[in-house]
């Protein structure tokens, strides 16, 4: 469950100008679609797409007040993001831990095969 999540995830975070969008609204709170626009080089209808992509997997969500669109992160998408990447970072520690473990093994080995000789 964890790995669909994720990925969804970080495909929407693969692109910078998404990243700098996550992190204005992490910043700055609720925005209209024409305020997140506004902070970007690029056309409204380019910065749209970035934002119907963060829609589809969840990371941002989007409420219609009249002719405003206005866009906040979803803390929810972002718990999940956290729990998988503590996850990750859990397994990849005890399998330092076990490598670290095995060598520090296989050095002491070394060492009291020397002394015997």
């Amino acid at each position: 469950m964890h790995k669909i999540i994720a990925m969804d995830i970080f495909y929407a975070l693969s692109a910078p100008t998404r990243r700098s969008i996550v992190e204005l609204l992490a910043v700055e709170g609720q925005l209209t679609s024409t305020a997140i626009a506004l902070k970007f080089p690029w056309s409204p209808p380019a910065i749209s797409q970035h934002l119907q992509v963060l829609r589809k997997t969840g990371l941002v969500h989007m409420e219609k007040h009249g002719q405003e669109r206005i866009y906040e992160i979803d803390p929810i998408a972002l718990k999940q993001l956290e729990n998988w990447s503590m996850h990750m970072a859990s397994q990849w520690n005890d399998r330092l831990d076990k490598s670290e473990a095995a060598g520090f093994y296989k050095a002491r080995q070394k060492i009291l095969v020397k002394a015997k000789k």
